[in-house]
């Protein structure tokens, strides 16, 4: 059968990308392949379950955008379909002089963005959170929690019931375009065939990319964030999400404490560079993920670049005690006892050629494929408008008449 499009990639872009297209034609024949057996089995499934409120983002900045966008989108999608999550507000504390100077910027952009804040005093911030000390705080009130795999299952559900073929368990080996068509080949032996394709493949983007024929000049870099569950015990010990004041030459916020909508709480996470794409236990290597990186000069400058950050975190990654200390300094209750179950997730960083790491989207496209290469985080809050925008470009894109 000849699809009207097949989407590559069973997380949360990807699914909302189908449903969008969907929801704009609804006699579109849909094909969605996912190598995993499962929805939203990586970044999107290991991610912190945070729905942002778009605090950190340049005022105007399409990021704001599409973050104050996706809050609002996503919790309309889970009310509309029962799926449970909660408006529990985020503590961005600043614990010296340093931080306070930078929240203050903070507040600046969340007033510009249109982002409803509170700005809290040490004492306010003590009866808000009696295990959390620090000079000051932003109350970030829309912040919510929500498991983001839910929501995957719930947009695949009905992509079926609206007639979209859904495949798990299939990965694509090679990708050929036609005049008229795109050709995609699984290891199952499948052949399928659509007039457009759309790739939202999240660590194996590049690749994908490059079987589709075109020639991404970045790479897909693996960043580790290490995270640790604490025992039930300690379960109550925060009632808001708890986050630093991030450094601004740094490119990720910091370890925070985190409620997650099961009831656990987590630390972390870090962001310590990967060896294995895919491999999330702790020392995980794949030759091929190393040989990518190290064929890759932009790797070498982003290393170079920034080699002390890359040590700290390192130092950060093999010590348990150096990792508490970065919490401890505003939940000073925290011992190494409480320490738990480890986890990680993987982030697909697009670093370029000069070492930069792309914060911005990146989309690369032939007159019938748009390969998402770079989706910013926060990409999972920010799904659903998202996946407007790649439709966007899509619908634009000069296709041969068929």
């Amino acid at each position: 059968m000849s699809y009207t499009h097949c989407v590559i990639g069973g997380g949360i872009v990807g699914l909302a990308t189908a449903t969008e297209i969907l929801r704009r034609d609804s006699g579109a024949r849909i094909v969605l392949v996912e190598k995993e057996n499962s929805f939203a089995f990586h970044q999107t499934g290991h991610n912190s379950g945070v729905i942002h409120a778009g605090i950190y983002y340049a005022p105007g900045s399409l990021k704001a955008q599409l973050c104050r966008e996706g809050e609002m989108a996503t919790k309309e999608f889970c009310t509309a379909r029962n799926i449970p999550f909660e408006t529990c507000g985020k503590l961005i504390v600043a614990t010296d002089s340093v931080e306070m100077e930078r929240m203050q910027t903070l507040i600046g952009r969340a007033e510009q963005n249109g982002i409803s804040i509170e700005e809290v005093s040490a004492t306010r911030l003590r009866q808000l959170e009696p295990n959390i000390t620090g000079d000051g705080a932003i109350l970030v009130h829309t912040t919510g929690i929500v498991d983001y795999r839910q929501i995957c299952v719930a947009m695949a559900e009905e992509l079926r019931q609206h007639g979209a073929r859904v495949m798990t368990g299939v990965a694509v080996t090679q990708i050929e375009e036609g005049e008229r068509s795109v050709a995609v080949m699984l290891d199952s032996g499948d052949r399928l065939t659509a007039d457009r394709l759309i790739a939202c493949a999240g660590l194996q983007s590049d690749r994908i990319a490059r079987m589709g024929g075109l020639n991404p000049t970045h790479r897909i870099v693996p960043f580790r964030g290490e995270y640790f569950t604490l025992p039930p015990s300690r379960s109550s010990i925060v009632k808001h999400l708890i986050y630093p004041v991030p450094d601004p030459d740094l490119q990720f916020l910091g370890i925070h404490l985190t409620r997650m909508i099961d009831g656990r709480i987590t630390i972390g996470p870090n962001a310590v560079l990967g060896f294995h794409r895919e491999g999330y236990a702790k020392g995980s290597v794949n030759l091929p993920d190393v040989f990518s990186m190290a064929s890759f000069g932009g790797f070498w400058k982003l290393i170079f670049q920034h080699s002390r950050a890359a040590l700290s975190e390192f130092g950060n990654s093999i010590s348990r005690r150096r990792y508490l200390d970065l919490c401890r300094k505003y939940c000073p209750g925290l011992t190494l006892a409480d320490m738990g179950q480890p986890g990680a997730g993987i982030r697909a960083q697009a670093v370029m050629a000069d070492g930069s790491l792309l914060q911005d989207f990146l989309f690369l496209n032939t007159s019938r494929q748009v390969h998402v290469c770079n989706a910013p985080s926060p990409a999972a809050t920010s799904a659903i408008p998202i996946a407007r925008k790649i439709v966007d470009r899509l619908d634009v894109a000069t296709v041969s008449p068929a």
